[in-house]
């Protein structure tokens, strides 16, 4: 094996990694014992303090304001198929020792200590998201391995993600191995959906709110629901299994509300729910214009702070979208607020709802906080890792 190149640390830049982290930052390299314009993008890396101490083995981008990241602390590994089939495995390990059905998230990057990836297990269907080029370059050995541990019937590589232009990745959409149908089957809380998994959102499906939505079926019987960015009704097609009296699904694309109907079939529900075609914010007010009002508004928007850059207006729209939905809860109703923003702290998603309650003369009472499935396991060292947030919350008229 040929020893790799050394990158360099500056002194006591080692302090993250050694409390548990995995990344190195552009501005932590000491480039005059490691100039960054030496290394080739993706290439593998023994990472060093500025004492010589060994810190273990990353990827590099030299380009990239994150410009490495750790995949192992031992020096004696690559990033191959071997490694691979032993991340895999661990994953594996964890996954089906809590869920008995093949449906998850399967690799949740750094928190399964594998950067840049995640895949998304679809029964014998696998969809995977490579954001990183050190990733990028091994992805036939992740291939391999993932045909080695899982035997799946397809492989999908759905690489279109925003995130990888901070790489300079290009975006493509391909069947890596066997036969990818257009939808897949999955099982969530007992709840049956079809996933575009070509045409869906990102891997097609959003697993990370699995324990918050199962927490639905105690709220929703003989309710009535409106799921705000309803998607393809991941949310409101379970409050319609879980005994909800009617559910309305709000999305803006016309291509979500018919997997939302076809899903509502499938689990025999049709009946209960409907649908509204429009941007979230205007089908709103729209609804409270008409004098609508639901015992359950869900609104889960997609994250309003891509960027640390974005807080401020992104916590003017989430303070915008939860008024309106309050406005449209009954007295007495529950508020269900998710957000996945990672630059949204919990409290501070709180405080949003507070301000929001108080400015329309309302009070909440916080019934419940929800985070993330343990298929998207939290590292205590990388807080980008912990980023989902649901809050379900009474709303009472002030008296």
């Amino acid at each position: 094996m040929n020893s790799p190149a050394v990158l360099t640390l500056k002194g006591q830049a080692d302090r993250r990694l050694r409390a548990g982290h995995l990344w190195i930052y552009s501005n932590e390299v000491d480039v005059a014992a490691s100039p960054l314009k030496n290394f080739q993008p993706g290439e593998q890396v023994q990472v060093k303090s500025a004492s010589g101490k060994s810190m273990g083995m990353a990827y590099i981008n030299p380009h990239s304001l994150i410009c490495a990241r750790l995949f192992s602390r031992e020096t004696k590994y690559r990033l191959d198929k071997s490694l691979f089939v032993h991340r895999l495995n661990m994953a594996l390990s964890l996954r089906d020792s809590i869920s008995d059905q093949p449906y998850y998230r399967l690799v949740y990057g750094d928190s399964d200590f594998l950067p840049g990836l995640v895949v998304d297990r679809f029964g014998d269907v696998l969809v995977v998201q490579i954001a990183t080029v050190g990733m990028e370059l091994v992805k036939q050995a992740l291939v391999e391995a993932l045909i080695q541990v899982l035997k799946p019937r397809g492989i999908l590589l759905k690489n279109n993600s925003r995130i990888r232009k901070a790489e300079a990745l290009p975006d493509y959409v391909e069947v890596a191995y066997g036969e990818v149908p257009q939808y897949v089957p999955a099982i969530e809380n007992g709840v049956h959906f079809n996933i575009p998994v070509l045409d869906g959102q990102k891997t097609g499906w959003f697993y990370d709110h699995r324990a918050s939505r199962a927490r639905l079926a105690n709220y929703v019987k003989g309710k009535s629901v409106l799921d705000v960015f309803s998607y393809i009704g991941g949310w409101g097609v379970q409050a319609a299994a879980f005994g909800a009296e009617s559910v309305t699904c709000i999305d803006a694309s016309e291509f979500a509300l018919d997997q939302v109907e076809a899903n509502a079939e499938l689990n025999h529900v049709r009946e209960k729910v409907g649908t509204l075609q429009g941007a979230a914010f205007e089908a709103m007010k729209m609804l409270i214009d008409e004098g609508e009002r639901f015992d359950i508004v869900i609104i889960d928007p997609p994250a309003f702070i891509p960027r640390r850059k974005d807080i401020k207006s992104g916590e003017q729209a989430y303070r915008r979208a939860n008024e309106l939905a309050i406005r449209l809860i009954k007295k007495g109703g529950i508020l269900v607020s998710g957000s996945c923003s990672m630059h949204l702290g919990r409290d501070r998603l709180t405080d949003i709802l507070r301000a929001s309650a108080r400015h329309l003369d309302r009070d909440l009472q916080i019934l419940e906080q929800g985070g993330q499935s343990f298929d998207h396991p939290i590292h205590p060292a990388i807080p980008e890792t912990d980023y989902l947030k649901t809050v379900f919350a009474r709303v009472l008229t002030a008296s």
